[in-house]
């Protein structure tokens, strides 16, 4: 098999697209329910893909740029993305499940010691996509900040800088201390020597001893490290300071190129970012596309049910990524096309939810094993992977398990602002 091509589904309410919630198949009056997530990720399991985003945010959805939009006319409300994952975790036995946390307004201490527990319930499956909130909303939910209120002209005009880099700052922060955090507890730390009466070698919990611009954390957490020792750190970029943010601090970047220049354009900035800021000794990093996907047999028949979802909006879909309506056949050869240009795999947001899901499970990865850029075993239901050995998500997206931090070769100094 040539380079394998990943891929990644994103889950958010009844599908991407705003008036998804009234199409036919579309489950609305389930969303709110334990058994509608898990239908989705264990179709999205059966399926073979690699792992699900699941999407969150700290305030309601809206159709405005970092500010509330008061609509009654489309799904408003969701679920915790974290607690979500962690209802499926032990109902699942292969798929990632990678939760939206805010590092805005979160406590570092807090991210950290919930995705070691996702780890730990999931057996080694647990990722993290990092996200900033830029909302004055948001912030006047916590009352521990102020931010200035942004309209998107405002930004577009390079007004939200400012406040861009603090906020993609601060997240490279916490997303050093959780990292720290999660190493705090050496693998062999706990010992459960029953005959001496010795559960735990204290000389193998360490301080973490990060004090920054934004973020301050001495001690050690709590959870022991978990399976993946460090879950694989994902987000979401489409400009030069995330890109910088990813580049320095994640395992994994999602873009999204509009075109094949426009690809290339990206690549190269993140390639740049990665060559300037990343830590030479970890691995490289992986770049996925986001695309929003609306999938029928028939390209006509694709169009005519966006048209008929754009008519129920009132508008038609918008979106960062790039909205692809037609049939699984022709999506498949764009991502054939965007692996060759050098991605390492897709993020697909499925227009509606289960509908697209369903293609996506048994139209596209299919057509992906034959064309030979996926192994038929990623959809084994046995939770092996093509190895015969137990995957965890670090595994299935080629990373290796990190070391440890806090060991003599790797100890990280201490930081001080």
């Amino acid at each position: 098999m040539t380079r394998a091509l990943h891929l990644a589904v994103a889950l958010d309410g009844t599908g991407w697209h705003p008036a998804a919630w009234r199409e036919a198949s579309a489950r609305p009056t389930e969303i709110f329910t334990a058994r509608y997530w898990l239908d989705l990720v264990l179709a999205a399991e059966r399926g073979g893909v690699d792992f699900v985003t699941i999407e969150d945010s700290l305030s309601l959805q809206s159709s405005v740029f970092a500010a509330p939009d008061d609509r009654t006319d489309q799904v408003r409300g969701r679920l915790d993305a974290l607690l979500i994952a962690s209802s499926v975790a032990p109902l699942t036995t292969r798929i990632g499940l990678v939760p939206t946390v805010t590092t805005t307004h979160t406590e570092p201490f807090h991210v950290a010691t919930a995705l070691q527990t996702l780890d730990f319930a999931s057996e080694g499956r647990a990722g993290w996509r990092v996200q900033v909130s830029a909302s004055s909303a948001e912030a006047r939910h916590f009352g521990r900040r102020t931010i200035e209120p942004l309209d998107l002209e405002a930004y577009r005009r390079g007004e939200g800088e400012a406040l861009m880099r603090e906020l993609f700052d601060e997240a490279g922060e916490v997303i050093e201390v959780v990292r720290r955090l999660w190493d705090s507890w050496e693998d062999d730390a706990i010992v459960r020597d029953v005959e001496n009466g010795r559960f735990l070698d204290g000389s193998k919990v360490h301080y973490t001893d990060f004090a920054g611009r934004f973020v301050s954390v001495t001690g050690a957490s709590i959870t022991p490290r978990s399976p993946q020792g460090q879950p694989p750190v994902t987000a979401l970029a489409h400009a030069t300071i995330p890109y910088e943010l990813a580049a320095e601090h994640a395992d994994l970047v999602y873009v999204t190129p509009h075109s094949p220049d426009d690809l290339e354009r990206i690549l190269a900035e993140v390639h740049d970012a990665e060559a300037r800021l990343r830590d030479p000794v970890r691995p490289p990093l992986l770049v996925y596309a986001d695309l929003v996907v609306l999938l029928e047999e028939q390209a006509d028949a694709a169009e005519n049910a966006l048209r008929l979802l754009d008519d129920l909006a009132g508008a038609p879909l918008t979106s960062d990524a790039l909205v692809v309506a037609g049939t699984p056949a022709a999506l498949v050869e764009r991502l054939l096309d965007g692996h060759r240009r050098g991605l390492d795999g897709f993020r697909l947001r499925p227009a509606r939810l289960p509908a697209d899901l369903d293609a996506i499970a048994g139209s596209v990865i299919p057509a992906l094993e034959a064309a030979g850029v996926r192994a038929a075993a990623a959809s084994d239901q046995s939770g092996a992977s093509a190895s015969g050995s137990a995957a965890t998500l670090r595994d299935r997206l080629g990373l290796e398990r990190p070391a440890n931090l806090f060991t003599a070769s790797t100890r990280p100094t201490e930081v001080r602002a």
